[in-house]
Formats: C-alpha cells, sequence, structure tokens
C-alpha cells in the first residue's frame, strides 16, 4: 500500500513539474528495489510496510547527519536541499509520538513484558518496534528504556 502511494506520488510530481520532489520520491523508489533484490538474494520476501517505514526512517536519519555536516561546513544550500528531501520523505510517515507519548508507551511495554533489569532491554525494545513501528525515534527510545528500567 505504502509502495502505491509513493508510485502514485511520483505520477503526481511529473505532472506538477516538481523536481525535488520527484528526485527524492526515485530515489525511494531505487532504495525500495534495492531491499527487494537484496531480500530476494536471501529467499526472503519483498518488503512489507513495517520494513519500509523503517527504510524510510533509516534515509532521514542519513540527510538529518548530511544537514550537520553542511552546516558545519559553511554550504547552507547543500543543507536546504536535504531539509527538503526530509520533508518529502516524512510525508510517508506516520506521525511521530511526542516525547510524553513515548514514555507512556514505554511504560505500558514494561509492565506488558514485566521487564525488571537490563537483561529485558532487547524484549521490550522489540515490543515497542512490534507497535509502534515508524512512530518514534528508536534510538531515542532506547535511552528512555534504559533510565526506565535501571531507576
Amino acid at each position: 500500500m505504502l509502495r502505491d502511494d509513493i508510485n502514485n506520488a511520483v505520477k503526481d510530481a511529473m505532472r506538477a513539474k516538481d523536481e525535488r520532489k520527484l528526485s527524492t520520491l526515485r530515489m525511494i523508489n531505487s532504495s525500495l528495489k534495492n531491499a527487494d533484490i537484496e531480500a530476494r538474494g536471501q529467499s526472503k520476501p519483498p518488503l512489507s510496510d513495517e520494513d519500509i517505514l523503517g527504510l524510510l526512517q533509516k534515509m532521514i536519519k542519513q540527510r538529518q547527519e548530511s544537514v550537520e555536516l553542511y552546516d558545519k561546513g559553511g554550504r547552507p544550500e547543500l543543507a536546504a536541499q536535504e531539509r527538503e528531501e526530509i520533508a518529502v520523505i516524512s510525508a510517508y510517515l506516520p506521525k511521530q509520538m511526542s516525547e510524553d507519548e513515548v514514555k507512556a508507551a514505554i511504560a505500558a511495554v514494561v509492565s506488558e513484558t514485566g521487564a525488571a533489569s537490563m537483561k529485558d532491554m532487547g524484549k521490550v525494545i522489540a515490543a515497542l518496534k512490534a507497535k509502534y513501528a515508524g512512530q518514534m525515534d528508536f534510538g531515542k527510545a532506547s535511552g528512555l528504556v534504559k533510565a526506565a528500567l535501571t531507576g
């Protein structure tokens, strides 16, 4: 379903002659095809919507790192280009949870799984990824999970 949305957006961007959006969407499609080919080589099915969300988040993270580097290097035009790409990619992710919502979700999963120590962190993160894929930054969430399990 997410794939269809992206392919339809490519057609719309072509009609609108929106070059930035078109090139970003084509880049997303290229990444999807590469991931599908890699999965096929490992005898796995094509990417599911959850896998696609993970791929999109990875692409956003790469662009955020590039923005930082471009800002430090005094290249505002390249940083602006990366920010535009982030905006296009973000449109296909579900609404991100606020920090309070993330903390509440972590507390709920910790109590559901019966996690009591750092040994259970993997179990908690896995449960969060299953329930909230694409809705939270798991890099930040892991720090919050660690805090919840130790304190």
